[in-house]
């Protein structure tokens, strides 16, 4: 009986440890998106735009490497079109719109830092390495959330604070 109970702890704790991902893949990847089939994954093959003849030879664009191509899909740009707005606002290097101006300054009125995303990027490594210890588990986990459990808010918590101090709040569906 007790050799048995041994084989099958054995074969238990080597199970255990099978699966164990590298911390550097753990670490940029929060969000672990698998497929496990192991089929291909449909919604990642996009077919391109169909090609457009331009009515003169004079009309075509001048080639840029590493640029995008006519026949890219353009999902964002797209969705903004169909609801009436300027898909070209989408463009990264235009500056900030004319729309935006206000907002900035607002926000940046007690100074901005200029390389906010990559303090913010360090102290979110920093606080994910101390909290690699504990971020081991026999079942796979979404490794996002079980990091930040502890910073999430309670919103029904807070509707409840605000509804106790007399601000005027809108319904809500109810606690599951």
């Amino acid at each position: 009986m007790m050799p048995r109970a041994l084989i099958i702890l054995a074969l238990v704790a080597l199970t255990a440890c099978g699966s164990r991902q590298d911390t550097s893949d753990r670490d940029t990847n929060l969000r672990q998106l698998r497929n496990p089939g192991g089929t291909p994954e449909e919604f990642s093959i996009v077919p391109p735009k169909p090609l457009e003849a331009p009515l003169s030879l004079t009309e075509l664009p001048t080639p840029t490497p590493g640029g995008t191509n006519r026949t890219d899909q353009t999902p964002l740009k797209d969705a903004v079109a169909v609801l009436g707005g300027a898909p070209s606002r989408l463009d990264v290097g235009s500056g900030i719109g004319a729309g935006d101006q206000a907002i900035v300054a607002s926000a940046s009125r007690f100074g901005r830092a200029p390389d906010i995303r990559e303090q913010l990027a360090a102290e979110d490594q920093a606080f994910r390495e101390r909290r690699r210890l504990f971020n081991w588990r026999l079942v796979p986990e979404d490794t996002y959330n079980r990091v930040y459990r502890g910073q999430a808010l309670d919103p029904y918590g807070t509707l409840e604070a605000a509804r106790r101090a007399g601000v005027l709040t809108p319904s809500a569906p109810p606690e599951r």
